[in-house]
This record gives C-alpha cells, structure tokens and sequence, in this order.
C-alpha cells in the first residue's frame, strides 16, 4: 500500500454509486463496500447495507482482504466468510487499480447466506410482494446491436406517447421525437433514418423537429 493521490481518491468516490447500483440489484440481505487502500488509513469509505456485518465508514480493512491483494487476481472467486454472529457469508473481492495499474481500492461484496430465503426471493423479484397494483411492464429490452437498440426506443417511446391521452394526436409525432431527442437517440449513426421509417413520417419532419428543439 501506498498514499494515494487526489485522482486516486476521484476514481474511487466515482465508484461510490456502483456500490449503491449493486446493493440495489441483490437487495438488503447483500452488503457492498468499498475500501480504501491509502496506508494512511486503509479503511471502509463507502458501505451499503452495512447490517450484514455491522460496520460502517472508517472501519478498518480486515485481514483477509489485505490477502486478496497478494493472490495475483483482481476478481477473486467466490469465498464463504463468518461474521462475528455466525452468519455465513458468500463473499467476492475486486481489485480497483488506477491507470498506473496500483492498487487504490477494493469493492467488496458479502451475501448473507443465513437470511430467510422468502425474504431473499421478495428482494430478488420485487413482484412477488403483496401488491395492490402490479408492477408495471419494464421496458427494457437487452439488444444485440444499436440498430436493434434505436428500433426497440423508438417504439417504447411510440407506445408511451400512443396511449397518452394528454397529447393530441397532431402533436404526438413531435412529442416522440422530442422524447427520443432527450434520450440521446439521435446522436447516433441511421437513428433519423431508422425513427422516419419506425414512426411513419418523413425523414424532413423528423429533421425539421430538431431544428425546432435545438434552435
């Protein structure tokens, strides 16, 4: 270990929503963290879900992870670990380097694996939770390529402005447009192109629409 600089510190406070993201995705029963290796104080900086193990920000490094750093891989393999309480934990390690290629900082992530497995279940998919209401369809579709991207956008986007009764129908091909405007859609290569044919408008209109939006 070693000081680290200030644009070692800025790589690892970029990191901080990750361990947000992570903690998010696999629920409360899933402790992520992010250590800091600064030999001044190698310790916790960020931490969510910080019950699993009962630490919080500015606890130190534990042993085993220090080891991590000397086993010659960034991504460690899984490992079962013991809290103090006996919980049993199913744990994974990466190693965080800077563009010198030095250690800077370890993101962590512990699951507990004693925790109830309904509980567990209702943090891994949400819809099984007694709701009122169901939860609504995401729209979210994993593409192959940006072509395959725009297209499943555009007719999200479609759908959506279709079944907004808010917006008169003269006004809803400038609408979707806009929307797909304010996503970024339009930046990349064929997307006017791909949003003319998608929409059933003129390329011209699509383009006077951004002239409009941009001006």
């Amino acid at each position: 270990m070693f000081e680290l600089s200030q644009s070692d510190y800025d790589i690892l406070h970029a990191i901080e929503n990750i361990v947000d993201g992570i903690a998010a995705m696999y629920g409360e029963h899933t402790e992520v963290l992010l250590h800091s290796l600064d030999v001044r104080n190698p310790s916790i900086i960020k931490i969510a879900n910080s019950h699993v193990t009962g630490r919080e920000v500015g606890a130190p490094i534990t042993n085993l992870a220090l080891m991590k750093l000397t086993q010659g891989n960034d991504v460690s393999g899984a490992y079962m670990t013991k809290c103090p309480d006996g919980k049993t934990l199913r744990s994974m390690t990466t190693i965080i380097r800077n563009p010198q290629q030095q250690a800077i900082g370890l993101l962590c992530i512990n699951t507990n694996l004693d925790a109830p497995f309904q509980e567990v279940m209702h943090s891994l998919v949400p819809c099984l939770l007694p709701h009122i209401d169901r939860p609504q369809k995401t729209p979210e579709t994993f593409a192959r390529s940006n072509e395959e991207m725009m297209h499943s956008s555009i007719e999200t986007v479609r759908e959506q402005v279709s079944n907004d009764v808010d917006i008169a129908p003269s006004k809803k091909s400038r609408e979707i447009v806009t929307r797909l405007h304010e996503m970024g859609i339009f930046d990349l290569k064929d997307s006017a192109q791909i949003a003319a044919k998608g929409l059933d408008i003129s390329i011209h209109t699509i383009y006077r629409y951004l002239r409009e939006l941009k001006a």
